[in-house]
């Protein structure tokens, strides 16, 4: 799927940059911003660019900006809470060993570029693609199995280290949601809730509406606690070098819940993207990021025993299937692709989705143990 996110002109937000910059640098550092270049690859919300930053003090940096989109771009989230993010990945780099890329400075206030956006220092190294997916082809489909299983868990291993950051509650109460559910993870669904109801402005989606029903009938008898989430745990948003983590990605989607909720992210992804190789005629990495050797990595790392993951997986599929219609919703708009004839077909997962809440999608030994 490509997809447009940037619109602004990069020469204008190079000056632009470097003019902040002089402000927000000390006196007599005289930064100097170089081109500004989209990266590449994946991401398919904020906009990223990256760029050099040479000052007279400390020499030549590489640096990455995240910008919140501009309203001509038909963002994909209601809001974009950049401020927040940066608050996050800070909070993380100083109380585990989850390594964030260093981040830089802050515009809050939008005097950069119309909207927020934070600098943070480029860390280099390998990043799965999600175009083509990492399971077509790659380093990751090309590497020995015992460095995919290194991948693997040490993938678990950021995973548990986000989850086991322990912070008083009002430390964390910037990541709850104002809501009046009761629970952690209510509220978490009450906000895929509004946040389909938003972009069910453009039309409906009858498949999301029954996976909601759903949720509901299947409720898990206990949530368990509720642990920072990190929202978006895919390996499509870690850097890797030498198949272990060196750079943790993409934190706009963080919350409050239960830890299922990541594990249920990450495992449901690499399985869309398997159905996806399959569909495509090919093998696919059948022996990676399976449900029940994540889980086992998972609670030997941490203690915790996961629970309801049939619950989480479901969930998962719902929430992407929400960012999918919202992306399809973008390509029509921008007059990129016509409008399916049935509202459901604008959902790239609908198959999986169906099966899912038909209760066949998932081999049940797989899922047996949980």
């Amino acid at each position: 799927m490509d997809l447009r996110i940037v619109t602004r002109d990069h020469e204008e937000l190079r000056r632009r940059l470097q003019a902040w910059l002089r402000g927000v640098l000390p006196v007599g550092a005289e930064p100097v911003v170089g081109p500004v270049e989209p990266p590449g690859g994946n991401g398919m919300s904020s906009e990223t660019v990256t760029f050099e930053l040479t000052t007279a003090t400390h020499g030549t940096l590489g640096c990455v900006a995240r910008l919140a989109p501009q309203p001509d771009a038909v963002p994909v989230f209601p809001s974009y809470d950049l401020p927040r993010q940066f608050r996050l990945m800070r909070l993380v780099a100083e109380h585990s060993d989850v390594l964030v890329p260093p981040m830089l400075w802050c515009d809050a206030e939008g005097e950069v570029a119309g909207s927020p956006l934070f600098v943070m220092a480029r860390v280099d190294g390998d990043i799965p693609p999600d175009v083509m997916p990492y399971n077509f082809g790659g380093w990751v489909a090309e590497a020995e199995p015992a460095d995919r299983a290194r991948l693997q868990q040490s993938t678990v291993e950021v995973i548990a280290g986000i989850h086991d950051i322990d912070l008083p509650g009002e430390e964390l109460a910037f990541l709850g949601y104002d809501r009046d559910e009761p629970t952690p993870l209510r509220r978490h669904v009450g906000e895929q809730r509004d946040y389909y109801r938003w972009v069910a402005r453009e039309w409906r989606c009858p498949l999301i509406e029954r996976g909601f029903a759903w949720l509901d009938e299947h409720w898990p008898a206990e949530e368990g606690p509720a642990v920072i989430s990190w929202g978006d745990a895919r390996i499509g948003n870690i850097i890797y070098r030498d198949f272990r983590p060196v750079g943790v990605l993409d934190w706009e989607m963080a919350a409050l819940g239960p830890r299922e909720l990541d594990l249920g992210w990450l495992l449901y992804h690499h399985r869309f993207f398997e159905d996806l190789a399959a569909t495509a005629g090919l093998d696919g990495l059948p022996g990676f990021l399976r449900p029940g050797d994540v889980t086992t990595a998972y609670e030997a790392v941490t203690g915790y025993r996961v629970r309801d993951l049939g619950f989480y997986l479901v969930y998962a599929a719902l929430r992407n299937a929400i960012v999918m219609a919202r992306m399809t919703q973008r390509q029509i708009l921008l007059g990129e692709r016509e409008p399916p004839e049935d509202p459901d077909d604008v959902l790239y997962d609908r198959a999986s989705l169906e099966v899912l809440l038909d209760g066949t999608y998932w081999d049940s030994a797989e899922l047996a143990k949980k």
